[in-house]
């Protein structure tokens, strides 16, 4: 069956899907057009069909960028403009090789910002303001979120800004996506990640001890946050030497395993946690906005009873990142859909 939909209509439909359960959803657009009851899988029909849309004009935009085809950048120039990164977990129908229906999905935040005072007397005006946030998530590879990304940075006037950042959490996905991506930008590995790695590395020499477990991690902390990685590299070799190398029988959270990886962790991104340096610049050291944005993602993609389709997954996320955006692309797109809008 196939009905067509007003673009108001439309618009009420991939809001409604946007930001609630289909069923939910149903209900609330059966109230306001005088409906006795509308079925939950019919709005989960359309609203796919409406998001598939907005999946395929962020196709012709990556399309468009690979060409060679760039968008005219607005006249005022950003004084920062903050990338941001990050990965969550919404369930799939179908259980993977491990028997696991958890997927990743990923975002990407886009904010323009006003760095912050590194000489202010209060906290909040040391640290950068975010002005205007945008989002988009997918389903896909590393590969497609780098491309959403470097056309979504492109959109938000990556052109004309003075200066540009980019912070994730050091997950070797979106190593990638910078290196692919924003090789020529500063690159910041989000510093409570790296104080959370400092944590996780002093109980694993201290198992057995909580008090010297936390004089530790502050200690090593200290030197996270004042940039001396190389002084925390060290440690951490000799206290993996003598737990020795890691077995394959050994967990993700084995001692010998997490001393292991942290000494590539730290070692690997050293360059990327020059804190001092950041904070002196006014620049943002946390990924927060991403992780709230995820937040607010998977408020609507997770739950005990939400499985996706990949599929499924994606034509929501599309309409969900368009919803939680801060520029009003979603009353422009919507404003400008195309009035045949048709939903099977």
């Amino acid at each position: 069956m196939e009905v067509d939909l007003s673009p108001k209509a439309a618009e009420k439909v991939a809001r409604e899907a946007a930001v609630q359960s289909f069923d939910n959803a149903a209900r609330s657009i059966a109230i306001e057009w005088c409906m006795d009851r509308l079925d939950g899988k019919q709005v989960q029909r359309w609203s796919e069909k409406l998001g598939e849309r907005v999946v395929k004009d962020r196709q012709r935009a990556i399309e468009a960028y690979e060409r060679g085809e760039r968008q005219a950048c607005r006249e005022n120039d950003p004084p920062l403009l903050v990338i941001e990164i990050d990965g969550g977990r919404v369930q799939n129908r179908l259980k993977n090789e491990e028997g696991s229906r958890w997927r990743e999905d990923k975002l990407v935040t886009v904010s323009t910002a006003l760095k912050g005072n590194p000489k202010a007397r209060k906290k909040r005006d040391r640290v950068p303001k975010m002005l205007v946030t945008t989002h988009v998530a997918t389903m896909g590879d590393a590969q497609e979120i780098g491309k959403l990304a470097r056309v979504e940075a492109e959109q938000r006037m990556l052109c004309r800004a003075q200066e540009v950042v980019v912070l994730g959490d050091g997950a070797a996905w979106i190593d990638g996506v910078c290196a692919d991506h924003f090789a020529c930008h500063a690159r910041i590995v989000d510093y409570y990640h790296a104080a959370q790695h400092v944590h996780d590395c002093a109980k694993a020499i201290w198992p057995q001890d909580e008090g010297q477990q936390k004089a530790l991690a502050e200690q090593w902390k200290t030197l996270v946050w004042k940039g001396k990685i190389r002084e925390l590299i060290e440690p951490l070799k000799m206290a993996s030497a003598q737990c020795g190398e890691p077995l394959k029988e050994d967990g993700p959270q084995h001692p010998r395993r997490v001393l292991h990886q942290n000494v590539g962790y730290f070692t690997k991104h050293a360059e990327h946690m020059k804190y001092p340096e950041y904070r002196r610049q006014g620049w943002p050291i946390g990924s927060g906005t991403v992780e709230s944005g995820m937040k607010q993602v998977n408020k609507r993609m997770k739950g005990t009873d939400q499985f996706w389709s990949t599929d499924g997954a994606e034509t929501i996320l599309a309409l969900r990142g368009q919803w939680l955006s801060q520029d009003g692309r979603w009353e422009h797109y919507w404003l400008c859909a195309d009035p045949a809008s048709k939903a099977a």
